[in-house]
């Protein structure tokens, strides 16, 4: 990528360098719901294993990591533009961001996380219930013992139940 591109005008420079890096509105509304609901989560979390990169809201217990997106920094399909003014520089930017969300995504998979991406126009409610039904998910998973049998079947016992078998793929993870 060049180097730094050279200003379009003063103003803009100056809104550019005051727009939020963290703590922005969707994400704010969706942490205030996530708390409301009763779920404890960290903030800015250090990605493992990969500097300078943190997730918006972790929940390291049982390891899911939420991004709220913002649409111009993260090419958003509908809302996502490059500004007409430096626009090779910037069209190389944006393209180097969504390397870099790819990149940590599966960083994150690979260190055994479950990765949820929601645009910044997404609504705080489905945050939410998108993101309990996950935490459900990975809870149910960490609570129940399962004994892998072999790839496609899983066994576990309850309490004085006989051991039943899943098919792995009915568990969402």
């Amino acid at each position: 990528m060049a180097g730094e591109p050279v200003p379009s005008s003063v103003e803009v420079s100056a809104r550019m360098s005051r727009l939020p890096r963290r703590d922005t509105g969707p994400e704010l509304a969706a942490r205030r719901l996530l708390h409301a609901a009763g779920y404890r989560y960290r903030v800015c979390f250090p990605v493992p294993g990969a500097p300078r990169r943190s997730i918006d809201v972790a929940f390291t217990r049982s390891k899911v990591a939420v991004f709220i997106d913002g649409c111009f920094w993260h090419g958003c399909p509908e809302h996502g533009e490059v500004p007409m003014a430096n626009n090779a520089w910037w069209a190389a930017k944006l393209a180097k961001n969504a390397v870099r969300d790819r990149a940590t995504n599966e960083q994150l998979l690979a260190d055994g996380w479950t990765v949820l991406r929601f645009w910044e126009h997404t609504g705080a409610e489905e945050v939410l219930s998108r993101t309990i039904a996950v935490l459900r998910s990975r809870e149910m998973l960490a609570t129940a013992p399962i004994i892998c049998l072999d790839e496609d079947t899983r066994s576990y016992r309850s309490g004085n139940q006989a051991p039943r078998t899943i098919d792995s793929h009915q568990l969402m993870l």
